[in-house]
């Protein structure tokens, strides 16, 4: 029994003959169905072949020509640079990185949008329902928005800040939660080098306003306190001829940028005047001359016997110059404090009643 079922098994597993008729019927219906589709495939290859040299052809003029839009932007940039309109300007190695940095986001959007819309032509083509994977890319679209929104932020602050120039490296900036100078411009995070040495990273999109202290020029100020008896024409006649000495004299002839001047008084106190000092400079130069200004003004009075006072004095104090009272801060002595007195004895807490006790005894 066992070996007529293998036998019979074996039967059934060898492959039968097939008849020359068999053969020639499937050859047919293969031929048929090729002689019908062979039509729709090469018309489909050729759109999609189509397709793809368009997009690719297309990508390719257009970066070429955000290419040159920014060559010409940077020859543009070189030759202003050095001029009067140059100074007034940020350099040209800023707005170079500025430029291709715009270059480099409008080439990637190009490909992106470009690459993108021929990938979906094609599958359209090759008749592939496109709603379920639409759907599907929306829905991620929106779960990624919602967990990286921060990170879209960021981002989209990025580009802006980028596009509309408002800070490059090299620049000193307020950015509200940190300042600095600039060291790095990301699309994400701007890092910034601190007083003290210290590197921030400020993500972008966290950055709510931009003080920027390296455009256009900056104002130098000192404020100059003398007493209040000096001759004030004297003085200013003093100030004015220190800041033309200082305008003259390297490197202060380049960083100054307009005569200093003599704005006036600022504050007038009881033993004191204070005077306003005000210079244009160049962008991110203020601090060194105010210093320098400081330093020269100082030596000039000085040599003039004008002598530049400290604060000015508190209301408290006395004007013939003499010191606070020391005991002006001492608390009046308390009745409290003596235990013999009244008010003491009246605050002692009443001793306990004793057992047995009797009142009148």
């Amino acid at each position: 029994m066992f070996w007529s079922a293998a036998l019979a098994a074996e039967e059934d597993a060898t492959p039968r003959p097939v008849s020359l008729d068999e053969a020639q019927r499937t050859a047919n219906d293969a031929a048929g169905w090729v002689e019908e589709n062979w039509s729709i495939w090469l018309s489909n290859s050729l759109r999609i072949i189509l397709i793809v040299v368009i997009a690719v052809v297309m990508r390719s003029l257009i970066r070429r020509a955000i290419t040159r839009l920014i060559a010409r932007m940077n020859r543009t940039a070189s030759a202003v640079d050095g001029t009067a309109l140059g100074g007034l300007l940020v350099n040209a190695e800023r707005r170079r990185q500025r430029s291709e940095a715009i270059g480099s986001v409008l080439r990637s959007v190009t490909s992106f949008l470009i690459m993108g819309t021929a990938a979906l032509t094609v599958l359209s083509v090759l008749q592939i329902n496109l709603a379920p994977l639409l759907a599907s890319a929306g829905v991620a679209g929106v779960a990624i928005g919602f967990g990286a929104r921060n990170l879209v932020t960021d981002f989209l602050s990025g580009v802006f800040m980028i596009l509309e120039d408002q800070y490059g490296v090299g620049d000193s900036i307020d950015a509200g939660v940190a300042s600095g100078e600039v060291i790095e411009v990301g699309l994400r995070v701007t890092k910034l080098r601190g007083a003290d040495g210290e590197i921030w990273y400020v993500r972008n999109g966290e950055v709510k306003r931009i003080g920027n202290l390296s455009q256009g020029w900056a104002t130098a100020g000192v404020d100059v306190q003398v007493r209040s008896d000096e001759d004030l024409d004297r003085v200013r006649e003093i100030i004015t001829r220190t800041g033309e000495e200082m305008q003259k004299a390297e490197p202060w002839t380049e960083r100054l940028w307009e005569p200093i001047e003599v704005l006036g008084l600022n504050a007038i106190y009881l033993d004191s005047v204070v005077i306003r000092v005000s210079a244009k400079t160049m962008p991110g130069k203020a601090l060194g001359v105010e210093r320098e200004l400081r330093w020269r003004i100082k030596q000039a009075l000085d040599a003039e016997g004008i002598r530049i006072v400290g604060r000015p004095l508190d209301a408290n104090l006395e004007t013939d110059g003499a010191g606070p009272d020391p005991m002006a801060a001492v608390a009046a002595p308390s009745a409290l404090a003596n235990p013999a007195s009244p008010q003491s004895q009246a605050t002692t807490p009443i001793p306990p009643a004793v057992p047995g006790a009797t009142l009148g005894k």
